[in-house]
């Protein structure tokens, strides 16, 4: 009739399951700051290719014009941009805004983005030189 080991039910114990929701919780815990590190990171690669972009179409025009061009041109975050004198588009969908400052012999491009919405901006420059430079680091700031 009935046997000695009656039939148990399948499925977890509440421990169990809380054990995992646990380790699920430290998982992500650990893993979502480093994730947004890397994708605020990857958003600097716009900035920098940009800016190389500039500098060489800077140099192009200098070498037709005996001065640098765009001067006081400034684009915004978001949205489509030409500087037209040295022939560089920004895409709109842009992270960062750029500013050129130009003269005869030197020019300043910038690049500045809130890439994670802190208090810190995110600003890279490059010169005639062709110096790119990160002033402010939003990954680390």
């Amino acid at each position: 009739m009935f046997s000695k080991f009656h039939n148990r039910e399948k499925g977890f114990t509440l421990i169990e399951l809380m054990i995992v929701v646990v380790i699920i919780g430290i998982l992500a815990a650990l893993a979502i700051p480093r994730f947004m590190q890397a994708t605020t990171k990857s958003k600097q690669s716009e900035a920098k290719q940009l800016l190389k972009q500039i500098y060489t179409m800077e140099r192009t025009y200098r070498q037709a014009n005996n001065t640098y061009g765009d001067n006081g041109s400034t684009s915004v975050p978001g949205a489509a941009f030409t500087f037209a004198e040295i022939g560089v588009e920004v895409m709109a969908g842009a992270n960062y805004a750029y500013a050129i400052v130009a003269a005869a012999n030197s020019f300043t491009a910038t690049a500045t983005a809130n890439l994670d919405d802190d208090a810190t901006i995110d600003t890279w420059t490059i010169n005639e030189t062709g110096a790119l430079a990160v002033t402010t680091d939003d990954v680390t700031g």
